[in-house]
Order: C-alpha cells, then structure tokens, then sequence
C-alpha cells in the first residue's frame, strides 16, 4: 500500500519525492532532466553515453568499487536514456538505502569520465549499436520516429553514431555534465520503509554545502514541426516483413490524451482481445505479433500500430489495419462496449502498481517533466469520463488516413 506522496526541495535545488510503504523493499534513484532531445547537435548520442561512463569512476570509487556497491548486498544497480530524461535506479533492502543512496549521488553527480574508461565504453556501446541494428523489430521503431519528427531534436537516435561517439573525450564529457546534471535540474525519488523525515534528512547529509546552481537551467522551447505523411519501403533482406503506420499526437498537458490512451489499449494493448491481435494474429493467422503503443513527452507524442508477417503478406494485413481504424472513426462504441474497455485498462493500470520499481521509476518521472505526484487513480478518473464521442473525435484525427505515415522493412 502507498501512502500519499511527500516532496521537498533542497537548498542547493534538488526536489525529492517520497512515498512510505511497508515492503522490505526500497527502490530509490535520480531522474535527470537531460535526454536525446537535449543534445546539441555537435553531442550527438552524448545523452546515453554520459549514462554509460558515470558508472566507471568518480573521485571516490573506481569502476569495480561501482559494480559491486550493491550487488554484494544483493541490491541492483541500473540506468536508462530516451528521449526526455536519464534514470538511474537503485533496488535495495530497505536496510541498504543510505548505502545505495550514497553511491547514486556519487556516480550521478560526482563521475570523472577517465579518458581510458571512455575509450573502452565507446566500443562497448557500437556493439549495443550493431546489435541493435541486427533486430529490426527494434530498429523500426527508431527510424519511424526520425520521420516523424524529422528537423527536431526528438529525431535523434538515443544511441548515436559510431564515428561521433569514438571522438569523444573527457572534456567533453564534462561540458555535457555541467550543463545538465545539476541538482535543481533532477529529482530524487524513494519508495520504502523509510520515513519522509529520515530521507530528507539521508539526502541533505549528502548535499551539505552544495549551493545551489548559477545561470539559468537549460530550455526546450523548440517548436515541434507537424511533417506530412509518409510511406517509406526499406529493403533489409529478412524472412519476415516488419510494419509501423502511426502519426504525431498529444503531449503530456493535452486532455486528449486520455481518450488517445483507451484507443490505443482497445486497438493494441497487451490484452489477447486487442483488435489487432484478433484480427491479424487469432482469425487470419497473419502474424504472430501485433500490437500498438503510445508515446507521450511534455509537449509532443506519437502513436504506431506494429504487426510482423510474411512479405506476401504485407500489404493484406495493412488493408486489414486500415480498416480497423476506419472502424474506429465511423462506429461509436455502445455503452457496454465503452465500459468494458474502460474497465480492463484501469485493471491493468491497477495491477501494474504492484510492481513498485516501475511505480516508483513512473513517481520520479513525473514530477521531474511536470512537478505533480503520480496519480494512477485520477488517470483512472479520466479514462472513466472519456466518452464515445471523444472517442470518435480523436479516432478522427489521429487514425486519419490523409496523416498516417507508414515505414515498412522487408
């Protein structure tokens, strides 16, 4: 059970949520406001590589010292870039989390970037980036938001490029560090057993005397540039055909979303009973994946519905896609219908809270893009006073197909 959120803001401008639960369990971590879409173009890939290098050294503690901080307690280090922010989480005992908490703000805030260690990471990473590259599955997804928001920072490949990333150094490192991390241009989050007074107390032991900040934090005041529709046949020489048709949506302060993200759980959500899973995959026997996702970033989003099939099967399955849109758009969904959906998406929104690392992951997120708690039950509110003539009129929009842009490799 969680209780209500509690936040505060340190002197030297750190924000820290905090929720108490009775697990034995603490997740704690820093969500950083600096992303793929915060480089400049001359960093390209900098975001995720900084993530990469703050685990190999500080003033304190080499690489192997970070590596065993809290594997030898059996707590679990991580980290993760996208587009809008660097997460780095820790899941501990709760008897560890001054230990884990510790260590996170060393390697987060205090990380040297030695240019030996940058040297080998930097090979590390063109192997994630050739692995990557072989699945394309996953590389669609990449490419298909580059169309999408082609001209804009959010184009970016999280990954970078290879020749970039190999001429990187030290100081360079260290620029794109002063700018972004930054205690008031984070928030620390912690889910446990842990007191609101004791953790605020855990945190400023570890920022005595740190001032806050001179100058100005870094803005993303870039326009997002609305592109015309798109279809993009890529030969990639594989068995099987990979296929991605969607559109720009709605950022994170739209209320539209909100009918958005029940489409999307009717159209391709993980339930068995999504339109396109029975359609594509349990009737026709097309794919053997199909399914839909919605992105949402502060000022922006993009949907795209996925499926993988034969090649000779490409073009019935888009046909078959299509048309379950066009449903959408010209059939209002009865009141038992509307219901139903909307019940199975707040339970999967309701067991998904049992998972306290992405809650408490989701919890830092949040208030670090929009200063206000996360609230899994008045995003459940919202989807219940969604109607079906919202439903309609949003189907209308985004599933238009004078604006769907599709990418197919094959």
């Amino acid at each position: 059970m969680h209780t209500l959120l509690q936040h505060t803001t340190l002197d030297c401008g750190l924000d820290i949520v905090h929720q108490h639960t009775t697990s034995p369990v603490a997740y704690l971590g820093y969500v950083v406001k600096a992303g793929t879409r915060d480089e400049a173009p001359e960093d390209d890939g900098m975001a995720h590589f900084i993530e990469h290098m703050n685990f190999k050294g500080t003033n304190r503690r080499r690489a192997c010292h970070i590596s065993n901080g809290l594997e030898r307690v059996g707590g679990d280090l991580n980290a993760f870039t996208n587009e809008q922010e660097t997460v780095y989480c820790a899941t501990v005992l709760c008897g560890d989390i001054a230990r884990a908490a510790d260590l996170l703000t060393d390697i987060v805030f205090h990380s040297t970037y030695p240019q030996r260690e940058i040297e080998k990471e930097t090979a590390v990473i063109c192997d994630e980036i050739d692995s990557y590259r072989d699945s394309p599955a996953e590389a669609i997804f990449d490419e298909f938001e580059s169309m999408l928001f082609a001209g804009h920072p959010l184009c970016r490949d999280i990954l970078g490029k290879p020749e970039r990333l190999r001429s990187y150094t030290t100081a360079d490192a260290r620029r794109f560090a002063d700018t972004f991390y930054r205690p008031d241009n984070a928030t620390c989050y912690i889910l446990g057993n842990i007191s609101f007074e004791k953790a605020v107390k855990m945190m400023e032991r570890l920022w005595r005397g740190t001032p806050r900040p001179d100058g100005p934090l870094p803005t993303r005041q870039v326009p997002i540039l609305r592109r015309e529709p798109q279809l993009r046949r890529v030969n990639k020489e594989t068995h099987q055909a990979h296929v991605v048709i969607g559109t720009q949506t709605y950022g994170g302060h739209d209320e539209r979303r909100y009918p958005l993200l029940l489409l999307n759980n009717m159209l391709g959500g993980p339930g068995m009973n999504s339109r396109l899973n029975v359609c594509l995959r349990e009737k026709t026997g097309l794919v053997y994946a199909a399914d839909s996702s919605l992105t949402t970033y502060t000022d922006a989003g993009w949907w795209c519905a996925y499926f993988g099939c034969d090649t000779h099967d490409t073009d019935r399955c888009l046909r078959l896609t299509n048309r379950i849109l066009r449903r959408f758009i010209d059939e209002k969904l009865s009141p038992k219908t509307l219901q139903a959906a909307k019940k199975q998406l707040c339970g999967q929104i309701g067991i998904a809270l049992d998972r306290n690392e992405d809650y408490a992951i989701a919890m830092g997120k949040t208030w670090a893009q929009y200063a206000t708690p996360y609230d899994p039950a008045n995003l459940c509110r919202k989807i219940q006073e969604v109607t079906a003539e919202a439903l309609q009129e949003t189907a209308a929009e985004v599933f238009d197909p004078e604006r769907l842009t599709t990418l197919i490799y094959e």
